[in-house]
């Protein structure tokens, strides 16, 4: 029997996945939550063979609970599972230890394939999504760079963005200067909605 931990915010999705995957004879759904801070300590409560995440979560994003849970408990594997099908998000959920991504709106049967066969110790990846990813580049923005346009995307000032990240003005605005280039965009709500459009945000 395969355990698979439900990381989910939308009720109605969360719940409907749990019947989906309850009717298939080895698949057995241990735990549902609807938050991104509660899938760590939940999986290590009922120690899950596979953890099926969605990426936007509230107060903490898939892909961070991804790389928490392959380091604390790296027996569960992580299957991303979203609407967001951006090549972004494929490559930092990787990074993350990701063994697997799924867009929602697939048919059920490419879940339960992905969830035997990540269970088994494949990876998988939705083809089409994998295709795009392989024709896009990698992210071109440094740690530091997402960062600082993260911090402006509610429309900081440099002084906000500077005091949030403590960081030096200066260096907020060669970072944001170095990002619009790296983006061809204008300025940094232009690149900052690019970035977070590739999924690099």
């Amino acid at each position: 029997m395969i355990r698979i931990l439900i990381a989910e915010d939308q009720v109605m999705m969360r719940e409907a996945l749990c019947v989906l995957l309850e009717l298939e004879p080895d698949l057995e759904v241990v735990a549902q939550v609807g938050d991104g801070d509660q899938v760590v300590a939940e999986a290590l409560r009922t120690c899950p063979d596979i953890a099926l995440v969605d990426i936007e979560l509230p107060h903490r994003s898939g892909i961070d609970a991804a790389a928490e849970l392959s380091r604390l408990l790296p027996s569960c594997r992580v299957i991303v599972v979203t609407t967001f099908a951006r090549p972004g998000y494929v490559q930092r959920a990787m990074v993350a230890g990701a063994r697997g991504f799924v867009a929602k709106d697939g048919p059920v049967e490419n879940l339960t394939d992905a969830v035997r066969r990540v269970a088994a110790g494949e990876t998988v990846v939705d083809p089409e999504l994998a295709r795009t990813a392989l024709r896009d580049a990698v992210c071109p923005l440094t740690e530091r760079e997402r960062a600082v346009l993260a911090a402006a995307e509610d429309g900081a000032t440099i002084a906000d963005i500077a005091d949030r990240l403590y960081l030096s003005r200066s260096t907020v605005r060669n970072y944001l200067s170095s990002a619009i280039g790296k983006t061809g965009t204008r300025n940094k709500t232009e690149a900052a909605h690019l970035a977070r459009h590739r999924g690099w945000l």
